[in-house]
């Protein structure tokens, strides 16, 4: 079977520059990571297919030889000569998750996997020179009144801070940091694979050139401990299940003078006891007596910003929907507020007085409906039937 083109595994074109072609195999790295499939045998081999296509592909040398051999130049009598142990398609190509480490900044290492994959992007394991900290979100619930008029609430997290004994730099008060004996500093390592030398990160130092004397003790060298933080919350009106409202700086702290995460809050609108949204309008459903149904005249309807006058005209039927225009939910991006719409449901008594049956039945015999109790339209459509 042929082998898929390296540039297509990856999604680039040829031309592609060294930071465009990084970010699309990190996007592809962690969608078909072993930790992120857990059992998928396809993602699996998708995940060592794409790291072998963008161990090629980033290399000068390499990408020209491809370019001009394709995969012939790595097979025993292509253009670019004989495959080499190191070489993609021979039998001792790298571990894949050397190069995932390497893209996502984790330790070196050989082995399978090592940490989750979210220990690999959002710090787990290792002390890597300017790891950015995590995003974090929180779960807000408000009620439908709060969304509609807006907010400021005080929420209370946990999070990674920066450590208060070291600073952040992850060393014990008056101790230092060291020369990394591993790399010599330089921060990173060099291996051998046949003819061709891989350059990664070096496993002791992380890529900083150093290594901690002595770890602090309050942090364990890490340069964050867990703290619990109260933040106060703008929520603007408007705002719908599912809004997210983004804190700047307010997720994890960073590490080694990396950049604070960003922190997410996501909303919840409880449900209402009286009105149903749907988009910025409201709607809800009020009993009228049925003498006001029949002659008309008006009523205080409930709104979310008190109370509005609902003129009702005479003969109005059960189930008619009134408009009251502007009296919805506030538009999020500062456009016209949503209505309301009020449906009336007719009441009819259940129980009379002796003088109030009297009226209603010499009404009835006045109006006629004694004689005629269905209305002339409907009998029409049904007299068949009879």
């Amino acid at each position: 079977m042929a082998q898929q083109d390296y540039y297509e595994l990856l999604g680039v074109q040829k031309g592609v520059s060294d930071e465009e072609l990084k970010k699309a195999y990190r996007k592809k790295a962690v969608q078909y990571h072993p930790d992120k499939n857990p059992g998928n045998k396809e993602a699996e081999e998708m995940f060592k297919k794409v790291s072998e296509a963008y161990e090629v592909i980033k290399d000068p040398d390499k990408r020209a030889a491809y370019d001009r051999y394709g995969h012939a130049a790595f097979q025993q009598g292509g253009g670019a000569g004989p495959r080499g142990p190191g070489s993609p398609g021979g039998g001792g190509f790298h571990d894949p998750f050397d190069i995932f480490r390497d893209v996502f900044g984790g330790a070196g290492g050989g082995g399978g996997g090592g940490g989750g994959i979210f220990d690999e992007m959002f710090g787990g394991g290792g002390r890597d020179s300017g790891r950015d900290g995590a995003d974090l979100r929180y779960d807000l619930e408000i009620t439908l009144e709060e969304a509609a008029k807006g907010l400021e609430k005080e929420i209370s997290f946990r999070k990674a801070v920066t450590c208060e004994r070291c600073h952040g730099n992850g060393a014990e008060p008056g101790s230092k940091k060291v020369t990394c004996p591993t790399c010599k500093g330089h921060g990173q390592v060099r291996r051998s694979g046949g003819i061709i030398t891989f350059t990664q990160t070096c496993p002791t130092c992380g890529g900083s050139g150093q290594k901690i004397e002595k770890p602090c003790t309050a942090c364990r060298g890490e340069g964050r401990t867990a703290k619990t933080t109260k933040l106060t919350v703008r929520v603007p009106a408007g705002v719908e299940t599912g809004s997210r409202l983004r804190s700047s700086g307010n997720g994890e702290a960073g590490m080694a003078g990396g950049q604070a995460g960003d922190l997410y809050i996501v909303l919840s609108v409880r449900d209402h006891e009286l009105f149903e949204r749907h988009g910025n309008d409201l709607f809800c459903e009020i009993p009228i007596k049925f003498t006001l149904a029949t002659i008309g005249g008006a009523l205080e309807v409930p709104t979310l910003f008190g109370k509005a006058s609902l003129k009702i005209p005479a003969g109005t039927q059960s189930g008619t929907t009134f408009r009251l225009k502007g009296k919805g939910m506030p538009s999020l991006r500062g456009g016209a507020a949503g209505d309301q719409l009020v449906r009336v449901h007719v009441e009819v008594p259940q129980s009379l007085s002796p003088e109030q049956r009297k009226i209603l039945e010499d009404f009835a015999r006045v109006s006629g409906d004694a004689d005629e109790p269905m209305s002339k339209s409907f009998f029409e459509k049904a007299k068949k039937f009879f």
